[in-house]
């Protein structure tokens, strides 16, 4: 084998060790980061105090390791509306709403029903024109919709269900799923992800900012213990990690491995909330989980394919 060849193969496995990597820790942090609002919740955080000091801190956290890469986020009219627009649907709103629905449906179901945006992303894109129809992938957000359903079905039959928490919280993976959308079209030209997500997150931590200055919400954290405090610096690495590794998996990776993570996260964030939260798990768990694993597979199964397709006629 000659060097050309050995050190194309070398090129090859780092370029897709990245991505990889990415999935895994990525997938890791989104699991992690529902239950530790859960937990939150019991120490007497509220959602939108919890969610704004952590964002904020990942702010600062990822605005410094831009400023160390000399990459600060850049100011113009286009980036700025890409900032506030990508800090509504993929930070601001969807985690408001992830987090408030915690305390009442359960970490587990939330952290199952996120496998659920990357197939809605799918849906849009064959909506909006951006992918082409393919009937394998089709059926695969089919079958991981209709595990939603299971147990979006099994939640509203509990006796104690709350109908407008477990609809509030489906509404999360549709804004998660605009977020991958937009995200995808208007990417600002020739601008690392390491340059974007700080602006992101500060545009959504002065959102967040303007809720707490409503009447009835409130920013407030609990002084009387250091653990409130403790928990907010875990869970503001938890999201600097979380959201650089997304916008580097979108980069890197594309659309098909991107389609992994809320899957991932699923596979960390449930056991976490049985095992360790002592949550029971959700009704229907094994069917609803099932469809929505077997979807993963189809569109994902379905994107190698048209990868290569795309690939082997050039």
């Amino acid at each position: 084998m000659s060097g050309s060849t050995r050190q194309g193969m070398t090129k090859g496995k780092k370029a897709w060790l990245i991505p990889v990597l990415c999935l895994i820790v990525g997938g890791g942090l989104t699991g992690i980061s529902t239950n530790l609002a859960k937990f939150a919740g019991e120490i007497g955080l509220t959602p939108l105090a919890f969610l704004f000091w952590s964002i904020t801190g990942a702010a600062f956290i990822l605005s410094s390791y831009a400023l160390l890469r000399h990459e600060l986020p850049p100011l113009s009219k286009s980036t700025l509306s890409y900032y506030l627009v990508a800090a509504l649907v993929s930070v601001a709103g969807s985690n408001l709403i992830f987090f408030s629905a915690i305390p009442h449906v359960g970490a587990g179901f939330v952290a199952l029903i996120i496998s659920l945006p990357p197939l809605l992303t799918y849906l849009a894109a064959i909506i909006l024109k951006i992918e082409r129809f393919t009937k394998l992938r089709a059926l695969g957000v089919v079958a991981a919709l209709a595990g939603a359903g299971v147990l979006a079905a099994r939640k509203f039959a509990a006796p104690d269900a709350s109908m407008f928490w477990i609809g509030l919280a489906l509404c999360g993976p549709v804004l998660l799923a605009i977020g991958n959308i937009y995200r995808s079209l208007y990417w600002p030209d020739n601008l690392s992800p390491s340059a974007l997500v700080p602006g992101m997150l500060i545009a959504a931590s002065v959102l967040l900012g303007l809720v707490g200055l409503m009447p009835h919400f409130s920013l407030a954290v609990p002084m009387t213990e250091i653990l409130p405090l403790v928990l907010i610096v875990v869970q503001a690495f938890v999201f600097a990690g979380q959201f650089l590794l997304l916008f580097l998996l979108q980069k890197t990776g594309g659309p098909v491995l991107l389609s992994l993570l809320g899957s991932v996260g699923a596979v960390v964030g449930v056991p976490v909330a049985i095992f360790l939260q002592g949550e029971s798990p959700p009704e229907g768990l094994f069917l609803g989980a099932s469809l929505i694993a077997l979807g993963v597979v189809l569109v994902t199964y379905g994107g190698v394919k048209m990868a290569k397709s795309v690939s082997d006629k050039r």
